[in-house]
């Protein structure tokens, strides 16, 4: 016969269950009174029946596909960078926040190698439950591009969470160069082709891009020495090996600020607070070479969409705390924020850019 038993929720009447069991226990009741058992031992039965039955009620009625409240266990911020270079310290400095204010579990990972291939393919490697988020910059952007036969694509495998901080690069020559500004520099690589070099701290970063786009965008030629670390390359600039290199701010404050090294121009379209003596690149007369240095979070494509949501919401909160844009600040870099729909948008833009950069300039990198 069919039993009038109420639909399963996330909350469960057990007294309503039990009344709408009545007929099954009742006839289970009847039985026992037939039996020779003991007194005890038929309440005993009979309440374990009724026991019994509500718990398997009870187990079918959790609702199909149902997790734990995101987050449930610990955050993995993959680094395709080393550490404490821009983009490791920007997701060092939210990952602390969300720990301290979310009450998170998040932990940062370096996993530099292959032009940010390694980190990105860890990240999706793993399941797309918002978990592992690949901390992104400009030669993320730039590496399919750059590398032959590169297994994903950077701006459909990835879900965009969000764009944490925006930062410049500042233009610096060894002293010993005889230009103090950007059009003597231009002059002067006209005037002695592939005399001077210009340092990165390797292939496919943000020191070699830039370089590239400026030679393109002026017509100018120059050697580029590419280095494994950002302190040797600073190393050979100080001692007069290479005679200009595009820089993110805080290695060099200190070297420009005592004279070790010249700065030509920072490359936003406003002064930076700590650099506020040194002119834009819009100042120095080269509007083009406007160049973001910026830092974002991707997680793998299929994370659901509230996951990315609150992702997304708690890294706004961070960014919004003195504490952050005070850290920020201390390595030149202003947070961004905004939208998971912006911050793809601004991937997808950054992938063309770099695109025609290395097309032009004739990159290629073996892996």
């Amino acid at each position: 016969m069919e039993r009038n038993i109420p639909q399963c929720g996330t909350h469960v009447d057990f007294a309503g269950v039990l009344h709408a069991m009545g007929p099954t226990v009742h006839a289970a009741e009847a039985r026992l009174h037939k039996e020779s058992f003991p007194m005890t031992q038929q309440l005993f039965c009979l309440y374990a029946k009724r026991i019994a039955a509500v718990v398997i009620l009870a187990a079918t009625c959790i609702p199909a596909g149902a997790q734990s409240p995101f987050p449930s266990s610990t955050i993995r911020f993959v680094s395709p960078f080393s550490a404490s270079t821009p983009p490791d310290i920007i997701s060092r400095i939210i990952a602390k926040e969300l720990s301290e204010s979310e009450g998170w579990r998040v932990i940062v990972e370096n996993r530099p190698g292959g032009v940010t291939t390694i980190a990105a393919v860890d990240v999706l490697s793993q399941p797309a439950d918002g978990y592992n988020l690949y901390t992104m910059s400009v030669p993320s952007v730039a590496a399919p591009s750059l590398v032959p036969n590169i297994s994903y694509r950077v701006d459909t495998d990835f879900e965009p969470v969000i764009k944490a901080s925006v930062s410049y690069n500042v233009l610096v020559v060894n002293p010993s160069v005889p230009a103090k500004s950007v059009t003597e520099l231009v002059a002067l690589l006209k005037n002695q082709p592939d005399k001077l070099t210009f340092s990165s701290g390797g292939f496919g970063t943000p020191a070699h891009l830039i370089g590239e786009q400026f030679k393109l965008q002026t017509g100018t030629h120059a050697q580029h020495v590419p280095y494994q670390q950002f302190p040797q390359a600073i190393g050979d600039l100080l001692n007069g090996t290479n005679s200009f290199m595009f820089i993110t701010m805080l290695p060099v404050i200190d070297l420009i600020k005592t004279g070790q090294l010249r700065a030509l121009a920072v490359t936003g379209p406003k002064r930076v607070p700590v650099l506020a003596e040194i002119p834009t690149i819009i100042e120095a007369g080269f509007p083009g070479l406007v160049v973001e240095d910026w830092t974002g979070f991707a997680v793998k494509r299929g994370t659901p969409k509230d996951v990315i949501a609150k992702l997304n919401g708690a890294i706004n909160r961070a960014l919004q705390k003195p504490a952050v844009r005070e850290a920020f600040a201390k390595i030149g870099a202003e947070p961004a924020g905004g939208t998971s729909d912006e911050y793809g948008k601004v991937v997808s833009e950054q992938v063309a850019h770099w695109k025609s950069v290395v097309t032009e300039a004739g990159i290629k990198v073996s892996q």
